[in-house]
């Protein structure tokens, strides 16, 4: 059931060697898949070499280069059975300093849903024909505990393109479960990267769990709602964060 020998799998957002998607994308593999994974920069065919598996260069804002992508995802290893939406948050080359939601420019705003939901949007539409054709299809959507069901100063741009993606991960469910398709969402919360602040590290050291998360607990969900053993899980939201967003009263007493 947890098998994925020849389903076609394609990770997004799998640039760093420490972060959630190379971590899924190594799990996949492990087990079996047949993997593409994709990034902005040349840094992807590292990891590619390292998982023996087909790499990809694209900026998934951009809808013509998603389907660009999944034309040589189709032609080198068949249709995209297993699609993890794990781009987001940053992007190679842009940075976006944290604001209040009244201090935020339209050129930032756009930015957060346009690399958030926007690719979220892109990928789903373009994998849908296939998955339809075949009469199965696993989406999961690597969404955030922040938005859904909690906040940060400073990030409303990304809290709402988060919270966005759990809309869509629903709507989709609903849509398609017919299809034989499900969709379903991990939302981490604090998971120590190589992109981890200070800051980020010690709130997770504050969970209940006392330390922060590691991408290869992430990968696990991811996997487990990507195989055929979640055949009757759909629309779900699964949270994976220690336990934090259970406390209600933080810091020290």
């Amino acid at each position: 059931m947890f098998s994925f020998s020849n389903r076609v799998a394609l990770v997004t957002g799998a640039g760093s060697a420490d972060g959630i998607g190379f971590a899924i994308a190594r799990a996949l593999a492990s087990s079996g898949a047949r993997v593409c994974i994709t990034a902005t920069s040349p840094r992807i065919f590292e990891r590619a070499a390292a998982l023996g598996c087909m790499a990809h260069i694209a900026d998934l804002t951009d809808s013509a280069q998603v389907a660009t992508l999944f034309a040589a995802v189709t032609q080198r290893l068949g249709s995209v059975e297993v699609l993890i939406n794990n781009a987001g948050m940053v992007q190679i080359g842009k940075h976006l300093e944290r604001a209040k939601l009244g201090d935020m420019t339209d050129a930032a705003w756009a930015h957060h849903l346009g690399l958030n939901i926007g690719v979220t949007f892109h990928c789903i539409r373009a994998a849908l024909p296939a998955m339809q054709a075949a009469g199965y299809g696993r989406i999961v959507n690597i969404a955030s505990v922040t938005g859904p069901m909690v906040a940060i100063d400073g990030s409303s741009g990304y809290a709402t393109a988060k919270a966005a993606i759990t809309g869509m991960t629903r709507a989709v469910a609903l849509e398609y479960g017919r299809d034989g398709i499900t969709c379903n969402a991990v939302l981490p919360g604090w998971i120590e990267t190589a992109s981890s602040s200070a800051d980020e590290i010690s709130a997770g050291q504050a969970t209940p769990a006392g330390r922060p998360g590691s991408p290869a607990e992430v990968a696990a969900c991811a996997l487990f709602l990507g195989s055929q053993a979640a055949s009757y899980v759909n629309g779900a939201m699964l949270v994976v964060d220690g336990g934090n967003t259970l406390t209600e009263m933080k810091g020290a007493f």
